[in-house]
């Protein structure tokens, strides 16, 4: 890694370019996308983290603002899991808002499938369950992630997954109730969410049901030239998924009524809490 010394200041850093970031230096750029870039950071100790900084400071970027700061608070709240990112702190250097995480030596869910890397097709089982007991926590701790999606699963090199990305999560609720916005992913947001309805904690069985689905069958469970298509399919309650077996004969027959249950239009007829999916999943896949 490269001396702090005579390294640019925060404000004149070129874009990807390693610099000081108030106490903190910042070594390579990770991932950068919508409002916010992930870097490998060292503190004054030498020690390791992944900081995550927002990207639009304008003064009018009210609404991003209050959603970097929603997932930090969050993530803070759902400390401490081993499913979960750790959380360090938050705050905001020379006006720019951030977030310290433990680094995570890794890939994530979309890196891996996309290589066919041999962690994901090793681990395959433990992952399922380990992503729906990540979920299981986030609903426990009175949470709906809203954003549940292969990229926001890290996994390290021996397997084990960490659950990201807490910007769009919002307050659980007793009865369904509708967000502020419908924001997320189109491939992996419910009917519900994309249609902007009243929901609940099932919006992301939905989703843990898509990423399960891609991950075992190599398909999105629905699929369009475009992604209005896609979103109109999703939203169509007489649209039929095929069953994933038609891609990988090889997935057991209780998996996928597990999964095919979780994508069900309908969120009543869907597990009716992460609990019971952690249980069946676990017993699908002979797990104590």
């Amino acid at each position: 890694m490269k001396s702090m010394a005579g390294e640019q200041s925060t404000n004149q850093a070129e874009p990807g370019q390693a610099h000081q970031f108030g106490p903190y230096y910042l070594h390579e750029l990770i991932n950068r996308g919508g409002n916010a870039e992930i870097w490998t950071a060292t503190d004054a100790e030498g020690r390791t983290f992944a900081l995550r900084k927002m990207l639009n400071q304008s003064l009018f970027a009210f609404a991003a603002k209050k959603e970097f700061n929603r997932g930090c608070e969050t993530l803070a709240a759902l400390q401490p899991h081993d499913l979960i990112i750790t959380y360090h702190t938050h705050g905001k250097i020379d006006g720019t808002l951030y977030l310290l995480m433990d680094f995570v030596e890794g890939a994530n869910l979309k890196q891996l499938y996309a290589r066919a890397d041999d962690i994901l097709i090793d681990n395959i089982g433990n992952i399922l369950i380990d992503m729906a007991v990540a979920l299981e926590h986030v609903h426990d701790r009175g949470f709906i992630h809203l954003d549940f999606k292969p990229e926001n699963v890290i996994v390290s090199p021996n397997g084990n997954i960490h659950l990201v990305d807490f910007d769009l999560a919002q307050p659980r609720s007793e009865k369904p109730r509708k967000m502020p916005s419908n924001a997320g992913t189109v491939g992996y947001m419910s009917p519900e969410q994309l249609r902007n309805a009243p929901l609940d904690h099932r919006t992301d069985i939905w989703s843990f049901g898509a990423t399960a689905y891609e991950l075992l069958a190599y398909k999105k469970p629905i699929i369009g030239d475009t992604q209005e298509e896609v979103m109109r399919r999703v939203m169509d309650p007489g649209y039929s998924i095929i069953a994933p077996t038609h891609y990988n004969e090889a997935i057991p027959a209780v998996l996928e009524r597990i999964v095919m249950k979780c994508l069900k239009y309908k969120p009543d007829d869907r597990y009716p809490n992460s609990s019971i999916l952690v249980h069946e999943l676990k017993t699908a896949l002979y797990v104590k």
